[in-house]
């Protein structure tokens, strides 16, 4: 079985590589499928590819254009200056969990599969899902499903979390499953699993967080002429890098000069989110809900 099936793949790194001498960045490696496109379009150009999860590093190209830095993308700009690659000529990102992490169920990223309640990219720190069930009061369990996951039922779960782990800690997924089941509609139980499922796993990764600093850091790390490629699976994801590479900030409010021209340092190459098609959707199930995005760094910060 393939390590991980990238999403978009040979259309996103069409977008990115347009000097094949140039210098490019995967921040979001998995499997390497994405770089491994990217190496085949380039000639004398450099790839660095960032990964926190171990478990990538199986999974390593052998190429003297390649370096792997074993971190959290939020250390972008520390480990481009370290590596002498800064600024680069593109960066791309594919957020979410691989395919990988959602079939390995000690992992607990899914419901669909029995496993130890953790759902850490970075498997060496942090608390793990098992922790936030088990120690958040109820008003912060509420938060986490109505901010990460949307959901309006955000109290009843988490009421029902709170009795459940009150009879035993809840320390694995099917748990976890059994104790959010009083508050699942009939019709509508997977889809209100997944985004269950999603919000734990984007409080214990602090993922938006983490788009957040890494957003906020590829302006300058950039090239003039340089683009900045990014695929995401939810909403929330997507509304905020939209805003971002259409403003040059996290509220999407373009900036102006004393002339009223606007200051944004984006040029979007994409004016809306691209998605995959139907063909990629039957091969890979997992695509369907996939948004692609690009912009050009036209201007440097002031």
């Amino acid at each position: 079985m393939e390590y991980h099936n990238p999403v978009l793949r040979q259309l996103s790194v069409d977008y990115l590589v347009t000097d094949s001498n140039g210098t490019y960045v995967d921040v979001t490696y998995g499997g390497g499928g994405h770089s491994r496109a990217i190496l085949d379009r380039l000639d004398n150009g450099r790839l660095i590819a960032f990964d926190q999860d171990s478990d990538a590093q199986s999974q390593l190209i052998e190429d003297e254009r390649f370096t792997f830095v074993h971190s959290n993308f939020k250390n972008l700009t520390r480990f481009l200056k370290y590596h002498r690659a800064y600024p680069v000529n593109g960066i791309l990102a594919d957020l979410g969990v691989s395919s990988h992490q959602f079939d390995t169920p000690e992992r607990g990223f899914s419901y669909r599969e029995d496993g130890v309640l953790d759902m850490r990219m970075n498997t060496q720190t942090g608390e793990s899902a098992q922790d936030i069930v088990n120690k958040y009061d109820e008003s912060s369990l509420s938060d986490i499903f109505y901010r990460y996951g949307e959901l309006s039922e955000g109290r009843s779960l988490a009421r029902n979390i709170i009795r459940a782990r009150e009879k035993a800690p809840i320390e694995t997924t099917r748990q976890l499953v059994e104790a959010v089941r009083p508050s699942l509609m009939r019709g509508k139980e997977l889809k209100t699993l997944s985004k269950i499922f999603q919000a734990i796993r984007i409080e214990v990764n602090q993922e938006m967080a983490v788009l957040e600093s890494f957003l906020e850091q590829t302006v300058d790390a950039l090239e003039v002429g340089g683009r900045l490629v990014v695929i995401s699976y939810h909403s929330l994801e997507d509304r905020m890098v939209k805003n971002f590479m259409r403003a040059g900030n996290l509220r999407g409010e373009i900036e102006k000069d004393f002339y009223g021209n606007p200051l944004t340092p984006f040029k979007l190459i994409t004016r809306k989110a691209v998605m995959p098609d139907i063909e990629e959707i039957n091969q890979n199930p997992r695509a369907r809900s996939a948004k692609l995005r690009v912009a050009e760094k036209i201007i440097p910060r002031t």
